[in-house]
């Protein structure tokens, strides 16, 4: 139940038509580090791993993530798979037709793609405008905006600060709001 109300809440987040920057996807993914190791594309499962360590910044469009240390999986199709590990990782992505950021921040971000999704675990907090949500893990579908949250009760793991997950909804029109008493 718990769950389905933490959808719902999500849903609410994120009403209307608008999506991540479409032409994000598109464009190449940049990777500046202190160090870098990449190991030969000759493996017998046709993939390339690289490992980045150091004050990491991965960039594709408007998709910033900055960690300590990520692990870039290629596969085979050219497809990119990759774990970003910190203190706090955060990423930042502008919405398409807007002036206006998607942030996250967690201990691991998990990036593909292939299917445009970030998956936050531990400490995981994404925000939207003045909107917000918490919990111990948060997929987050970049394409159609769609979040899921879950806290650390519900996946099982150790109790703590994430045990719940919190949504913070702010109300869409204040201005508007604020006018219509004063008439």
């Amino acid at each position: 139940m718990r769950l389905l109300t933490v959808v719902l809440l999500s849903g609410i987040l994120l009403t209307g038509n608008v999506l991540a920057e479409r032409a994000d996807r598109d464009k190449p993914i940049h990777l500046e580090a202190d160090r870098a190791t990449v190991e030969d594309v000759n493996r017998k499962d046709g993939s390339r791993i690289s490992i980045f360590t150091g004050n990491v910044i991965l960039t594709q469009g408007t998709l910033i993530i900055r960690a300590e240390k990520v692990v870039m999986k290629e596969d085979e199709n050219g497809f990119r798979y990759a774990t970003a590990l910190g203190d706090l990782v955060s990423f930042r992505q502008k919405r398409d037709g807007l002036d206006e950021y998607i942030e996250g921040w967690s201990e691991r971000v998990e990036f593909d793609n292939k299917t445009d999704e970030l998956e936050l675990f531990r400490k995981a907090h994404l925000k939207r405008g003045q909107d917000e949500v918490r919990g111990d893990y948060i997929s987050y579908n970049m394409s159609s905006e769609f979040f899921q949250v879950k806290g650390s009760n519900d996946r099982g793991v150790e109790s703590g600060p994430d045990s719940r997950v919190r949504v913070v909804i702010q109300p869409k029109n204040k201005s508007e709001d604020s006018s219509t008493d004063s008439q």
